[in-house]
């Protein structure tokens, strides 16, 4: 994609709609799937939704990769116990979904279960069914964790937020 386009969808493209797709009670029922589902795992699941990116950082060559691997590491999606926590970034404004995985999880989950999460998702995003793709996409990461680091009956804390964020 070019600087220019980039610069462009970053600038003025759907950030404004933000709330629209993700509303409290949507990001609140989310909250309680992502809770109910690390019931069945050890794993970490945490989602961030940003708008767009600052302009400085389109400029500075950042893609929603690299910025999803930056907020991974400022939320603290790393330091689980398990190092399986899993962090789903979606860039709005790019329309843009990356999943990022510890090494924990990484090690099991290969990027293609990854990568056709974020296909899957982004489709139900383009048929502007935000809520029912986001939904699907906590439900599919939690199966995997649930999979390769089922619960083994010890007390489980919770390590990291259900709420998902907005950046």
């Amino acid at each position: 994609m070019s600087l220019v386009r980039r610069l462009a969808q970053n600038a003025f493209n759907d950030w404004f709609k933000l709330s629209g797709h993700f509303p409290p009670d949507l990001l609140d029922e989310v909250a309680a799937l992502v809770a109910a589902g690390e019931q069945a795992h050890r794993g970490e699941v945490r989602i961030a939704i940003e708008s767009r990116l600052a302009l400085g950082q389109v400029l500075d060559g950042m893609g929603a990769h690299d910025r999803a691997e930056q907020v991974f590491a400022h939320l603290r999606v790393w330091d689980t116990e398990h190092n399986c926590g899993v962090l789903i970034y979606i860039l709005l404004a790019e329309h843009r979904i990356e999943v990022i995985a510890d090494r924990g999880i990484a090690e099991k989950v290969g990027k293609d279960a990854w990568i056709g999460l974020c296909a899957r998702m982004r489709d139900s995003f383009a048929m502007k069914r935000f809520g029912d793709g986001l939904k699907a996409g906590v439900l599919e990461a939690n199966a995997l964790l649930a999979e390769h680091f089922p619960d083994d009956g010890t007390a489980r804390i919770d390590e990291l937020p259900d709420l998902p964020i907005i950046l």
